[in-house]
């Protein structure tokens, strides 16, 4: 399982890493409902071409399309809507950070809809995880007036991260009941970006297009990588081994957002911001490492109180 989830990792890790940079430069003169439902009719487009091109089984009831349409809703697109309008309040690495705590969402949603109980261990890092948020954001807190709008971005973003929390544990559901991961994404993004489409025309907002190089390579690469690929990869993962170690992704893409966004939109690193994403990392690896590797150690000091002294 190990060489087949690493490069899950990496591609889930560095794919979404790099796609709240792109979101920003998805901003501009086409409104952001709009520009989703760009993004996913696209990903749908290519995945319907795929499985067309692979002739996998497309046929569904009625019920599994409903549950399709709930991972569509809740992954595809209410999610993403939030996402842009916190973008145009915070940096892309900082919403990165705050999306992090998915993990600490998917550990308790795991708990709410699948009975997964978390131990101590887990209360420990879910812990250590928000002070980490918290020293991260310490400028920001300390500035903070109600008419901020950061505390918009920062709220927009938590409302954002338990949206797709949920559609993590629809996706776990779908694959639980066997459906494939493929064709229930292809589904998934097209309910998505009917639903967005819908959206945007309520609003009357108009369906133009920013004919410039930023917006369409942008919109391109969030369609084809960070939504064909990262989520086949992550949601391939869920499936595979649980929703509180696969969200272990979260912990690792804000430190690849924060580099990008240190490059590029000037985000400026201080020791205290540098000791929270320390003690994000740190508290996510402990609340995911939890249940296995301390078995393991646990398995290891108990065989060695029974070690004969000349083999210790």
């Amino acid at each position: 399982m190990l060489m087949h989830t690493t490069p899950l990792y990496l591609a889930t890790v560095f794919i979404w890493g790099s796609t709240f940079f792109a979101i920003k430069l998805q901003l501009g003169e086409v409104a952001s409902e709009v520009s989703i439902f760009y993004r996913f009719a696209l990903a749908a487009i290519i995945l319907m071409l795929w499985c067309w091109l692979r002739k996998l089984p497309m046929v569904f009831s009625l019920r599994q399309h409903l549950w399709m349409m709930a991972q569509g809703l809740t992954l595809f697109g209410l999610n993403y809507m939030v996402v842009y309008w916190a973008t145009a309040e915070l940096t892309s690495g900082l919403i990165a950070v705050i999306f992090s705590t998915i993990v600490l969402m998917n550990i308790a949603n795991s708990a709410l809809f699948f009975g997964k109980r978390p131990t101590p261990s887990v209360l420990a890092g879910a812990f250590l995880g928000l002070i980490g948020i918290g020293l991260v954001f310490l400028p920001e807190i300390a500035n903070l007036k109600a008419e901020d709008a950061t505390i918009k971005g920062i709220l927009l973003s938590l409302l954002a991260t338990f949206i797709a929390s949920l559609g993590n544990m629809v996706s776990t559901r779908n694959q639980m009941s066997e459906l494939p991961v493929v064709q229930t994404n292809a589904f998934g993004m097209l309910y998505g970006a009917i639903a967005l489409a819908v959206i945007a025309w309520s609003q009357d907002l108009p369906f133009n297009y920013e004919a410039t190089w930023s917006y369409t390579s942008s919109l391109i690469y969030l369609a084809l990588f960070g939504s064909v690929l990262a989520f086949g990869s992550f949601l391939t993962l869920l499936g595979r081994i649980g929703a509180d170690r696969a969200a272990y992704c979260m912990v690792l893409f804000p430190i690849v957002a924060l580099g990008i966004s240190t490059l590029f939109e000037g985000y400026t690193w201080t020791p205290v911001a540098a000791v929270g994403v320390g003690l994000v990392f740190t508290g996510n690896v402990l609340m995911l490492m939890s249940r296995h590797h301390l078995q393991r150690f646990r398995r290891f000091f108990h065989c060695s109180d029974h070690l004969p002294e000349s083999s210790r």
